[in-house]
């Protein structure tokens, strides 16, 4: 199963860690690996900026940006810092704060224009004192590190791929497109560094565990063009291994899906939970189920080359049942702290290495205007007992050595979070959680 760019730097996407946990709990020897954070870290190194300099150098003087400019100018300072910032932003150099927080050991590109803007005092008063206090040094060297870095891919965009940013990597090719021109022309043009590299990374993925089978995770419209690339390659590289695609944009975007041409990338497209469309076509694969038994799965008829939809009655796997996520093959220390705004509930998505963890399936609230409540993935409300869910949390604190949680349901059940917090009072169970709730009586 993999991540294609772009999802979170600080933390894994945890549609691969269920889906990994789910297979192997039924005996499928499964691994997952997460080409996002890979294809930054590698863009990110002195090998990396040496060849986007190779790039910018191309970029007639007059044609360059402030962005170009200065990463020209301070070429062998951004060399010098990107593998000690990384590291601070890793956790794994804190000391480092310190030298960062004294503004003349990172080179400042534009992106720190905007510190300017936050002066709200006195002329001379620390235009971001008002965010971080006197104490607050780490997280100033975090935010700082974070425009440094933000400098960067400015650069990537300027130089190499005007679509490349953090989070929504080629975001317009897949959202609200009512065709799949767009993504077949980008995937038909030549390729750029950003795309050399992925599909180097994806190719190492599939030589090191020789899979007969990849599992492709999109949650959002932003990691759909890299999920093609790396499907793209692969398919290039050994056309015998299976690809499928899932996940969110998927399950909201592509459920009327007729267009042959992704098949040219994907053998299968599934919808909604994953857990029994996997395990129908894992006994397709090895030849004890017929095509036409297939659970929520879209294929190319081999005949007429038209898109079939096959959805062979079948129960889903209860949530109860689903097993617990393992990050297992993901690397876990790598994931970069970032802290991009300063508000204190936005820094929790991009700041900080949290485990994520669903309380329910489904949402139990199905009030929303924005949201498609005749869908599945929400329609269908399913918890597990507070046991169930402690099980899960000691499991996933023992793996990992990380004890922050996000429960990433839609709306967070108020009477399973209260069942689940005396479950971790009764059995002495420590850690710190966050997630999304709906205002309603329930909560006092």
């Amino acid at each position: 199963s993999l991540i294609p760019p772009m999802t979170q730097l600080n933390t894994p996407y945890p549609s691969t860690a269920y889906i990994t946990g789910f297979l192997r709990s039924r005996g499928v020897p499964a691994m997952q690996d997460d080409l996002a954070l890979k294809l930054v870290l590698r863009l990110f190194s002195v090998e990396g900026l040496t060849a986007v300099m190779e790039r910018v150098q191309a970029v007639p003087p007059k044609k360059r940006t402030p962005a170009l400019h200065t990463f020209v100018d301070q070429f062998e300072r951004y060399c010098a810092t990107i593998g000690p910032t990384l590291r601070f932003l890793q956790g794994r150099d804190p000391t480092l704060g310190h030298r960062i927080c004294n503004r003349s050991f990172l080179p400042e590109g534009p992106r720190f224009d905007a510190i300017e803007a936050y002066t709200i005092g006195e002329e001379g008063d620390d235009p971001i004192g008002w965010a971080f206090g006197a104490l607050g040094m780490h997280d100033r060297a975090k935010h700082l590190a974070t425009l440094y870095l933000n400098d960067l891919a400015d650069v990537l965009r300027d130089a190499i791929d005007e679509r490349f940013q953090f989070v929504r990597y080629a975001e317009s090719l897949a959202a609200s497109q009512a065709t799949f021109d767009p993504l077949a022309q980008a995937l038909a043009a030549p390729r750029n560094l950003v795309d050399d590299l992925l599909c180097e990374l994806a190719i190492d993925a599939v030589q090191r565990h020789q899979p007969q089978l990849v599992l492709v995770s999109t949650p959002f419209p932003g990691n759909v063009y890299a999920a093609f690339r790396i499907a793209q390659a692969i398919k290039a590289h050994d056309p015998s291994i299976v690809t499928a695609l899932g996940g969110g944009f998927v399950n909201t975007e592509l459920r009327e899906l007729s267009e042959p041409r992704v098949f040219d990338y994907f053998d299968f497209v599934t919808l909604d939970s994953g857990e029994r469309p996997l395990l129908a076509l894992l006994e397709h694969l090895q030849g004890i189920r017929s095509a036409q038994r297939l659970v929520r799965t879209f294929v190319r008829d081999a005949e007429s080359g038209q898109v079939k939809y096959i959805n062979w009655a079948e129960p889903d796997v209860p949530f109860p049942e689903v097993g617990t996520p393992t990050w297992d093959g993901l690397p876990v220390n790598e994931y970069l702290s970032l802290l991009d705004m300063l508000n204190p509930m936005n820094r929790l998505w991009s700041d900080g290495r949290w485990n994520k963890l669903t309380v329910a399936h489904g949402c139990y609230w199905k009030k929303c205007s924005f949201c498609d409540v005749s869908l599945d993935y929400i329609s269908l409300y399913e918890a597990a007992s507070a046991s169930v869910l402690v099980d899960r949390i000691e499991a996933i604190v023992k793996e990992t050595g990380q004890t922050g949680f996000h429960f990433v349901d839609e709306a967070a059940p108020p009477q399973a979070l209260q069942a689940l917090a005396h479950e971790l009072i009764a059995r002495r169970v420590n850690i710190s959680w966050w997630g999304n709730i709906r205002f309603e009586t329930t909560l006092t």
